[in-house]
């Protein structure tokens, strides 16, 4: 955006922490430059709702990596979803951007139309499979003349290991799309790609009274609904899945004459969900299943390709990845870079890959421990002074335009959308987002008032307040707007403004990415 010019002042920090400009009668000569920037985030970090909190931030030239600002930028942190930025370049320099997921169905070669023996559904890790991918494959076995299978449908995730969930993921969260459970078959609701889940939709019956109507995306009988919803006169719907079973409970009211509501919810092994799926599949094409379905085999050698489904490249699942924040495609991602270099995707294997990967583009992963693909565990701790050192190093892989496209960019796309409005930031910064209870992150690029390219880190932990994403904000604008004449009175007033659009986000939950909400609050 044009930038402006601000006739200087003094910075004064306000009892509720907001930065004003004090007005002066007379002339004063201010720091300027880096000196400046420094004083102008000093003083954010002055507000109220860091007291007593870990704040870690660090800014630096992305050409040089001269540092231009430090506050605690070697101190460890919960990362949150900022995690993210390293499973994504250790995946894409393993696998490679053209890498792309393979789903097949194999057997014995169908002699007329019967497939002799087991089917066998074998995964190697696409977060991103819908109901129409398995009907599509059903669709190709039919097409090839296949009308009956004399044996079992099989499963195979083993691809991955058997760990459903990271260390330390909250118990709370595990119904919810933000922790659904990983595996290497897996399928989601929607296009948003929440793998590894049903969308439970509800709309109103035909009268008041009358019995809501419940439905599922996909149709499956894996899930038990239990509903005891009506219809009436609002929405007032809670919708929840059992924590030890796939029975999802509905209650409440929903108001006749709309169109209802829906909840996204996981389900507990999403490989029989799948299974189940593609029997249904199978059947509608008119192709009979002699056997039963079994869970979480290894295909035999020898089978047969009988039909096959490629994922998008990762290229294009990076940016599905990063911009909404998915946590279970950066689970796949992370073991699937373990799968490719030790033959079994495992969190040990995906994070020794992911760390082979940027150590080679300078990072030091000693100080640091990263558990799991997507942020979601509290036992990640990283440094501002890490992530900004992957940042930088990024920028000399093959693979980086793709890396930095797919970052969501303040006041356009993803996480960002509907922050940093209006100021100089706009358009401009291109960061990852991290969000749990007490924990925010941001870290990315920008290019600040001069044109110099710069990168930075911001970690916040255990801060009591709901959200302090408007903190972020105020220091990602002062970033942008520092240049070499830059005062601090100046970069000050550009930060103001994106503390006073920022307050009506601070009033919404800050414990998840905005994307995670139904509908997102993005």
């Amino acid at each position: 955006m044009k930038k402006r010019t601000l006739i200087s002042g003094a910075v004064a920090v306000t009892a509720a922490g907001a930065i004003t400009l004090a007005a002066t009668t007379v002339a004063q000569a201010q720091e300027t430059g880096n000196e400046a920037l420094a004083a102008a985030i000093d003083a954010i970090l002055q507000d109220p709702k860091l007291t007593d909190s870990q704040s870690s931030i660090i800014v630096k030239d992305a050409a040089t990596g001269e540092v231009v600002y430090d506050h605690h930028g070697n101190q460890r942190a919960v990362p949150a979803s900022t995690n993210k930025l390293s499973t994504v370049a250790g995946a894409l320099d393993v696998l490679g951007e053209d890498h792309v997921f393979t789903t097949d169905v194999l057997g014995d070669r169908p002699v007329d139309g019967v497939v002799s023996g087991d089917l066998y559904l074998r995964g190697s890790g696409d977060p991103s499979l819908l109901e129409a991918d398995f009907a599509a494959l059903a669709a190709d076995l039919a097409a090839a003349g296949v009308s009956t299978v004399d044996g079992d449908l099989v499963a195979d995730d083993t691809a991955f290991d058997a760990a459903r969930h990271g260390d330390e993921w909250a118990w709370g969260d595990l119904q919810y799309t933000s922790a659904s459970e990983i595996s290497a078959l897996t399928i989601g609701s929607g296009t948003d790609h929440f793998s590894g889940t049903v969308r439970v939709f509800v709309k109103p019956g035909a009268s008041a009274g009358a019995p809501a109507v419940v439905t599922t995306v996909p149709e499956t009988d894996y899930v038990t609904i239990e509903s005891t919803a009506t219809t009436g006169t609002s929405n007032n719907v809670a919708i929840n899945r059992d924590e030890h079973s796939n029975t999802i409970r509905v209650s409440g009211t929903v108001a006749a004459g709309t169109s209802g509501t829906y909840a996204t919810r996981s389900v507990i092994d999403p490989t029989g969900l799948v299974a189940d799926v593609f029997a249904d599949a199978l059947a509608a094409e008119g192709i009979d299943l002699t056997g039963g379905i079994r869970l979480h085999e290894t295909t035999p050698q020898g089978g047969e390709v009988l039909a096959t489904h490629d994922s998008e490249t990762l290229a294009a699942l990076t940016d599905d990845l990063l911009k909404p924040s998915n946590n279970l495609y950066a689970e796949a991602f992370f073991k699937a870079v373990g799968l490719a270099q030790t033959g079994q995707g495992t969190f040990a294997s995906g994070k020794a890959g992911v760390y082979g990967a940027i150590e080679d583009y300078g990072v030091d992963t000693g100080p640091i421990r990263q558990v799991d693909g997507s942020g979601m565990s509290r036992f990640d701790e990283l440094t501002p002074d890490m992530l900004t050192d992957l940042l930088i190093g990024a920028q000399d892989a093959t693979w980086f335009d793709t890396y930095q496209a797919s970052l969501p960019v303040a006041c356009v796309d993803g996480t960002l959308a509907s922050r940093m409005c209006g100021t100089e930031a706009a358009g401009n910064v291109r960061a990852k987002t991290g969000s749990m209870t007490s924990v925010s992150a941001l870290a990315g690029y920008v290019t600040d008032a001069d044109g110099r390219e710069l990168v930075f880190a911001i970690m916040f932990n255990d801060y009591l307040t709901s959200s302090v994403k408007g903190l972020e904000d105020q220091i990602a604008v002062a970033i942008a707007s520092h240049g070499a004449d830059a005062t601090e009175s100046e970069i000050a007033a550009f930060a103001a403004e994106a503390e006073e659009i920022a307050e009506p986000a601070e009033e919404l939950p800050a414990d998840w990415e905005c994307s995670w909400y139904e509908p997102s609050i993005c």
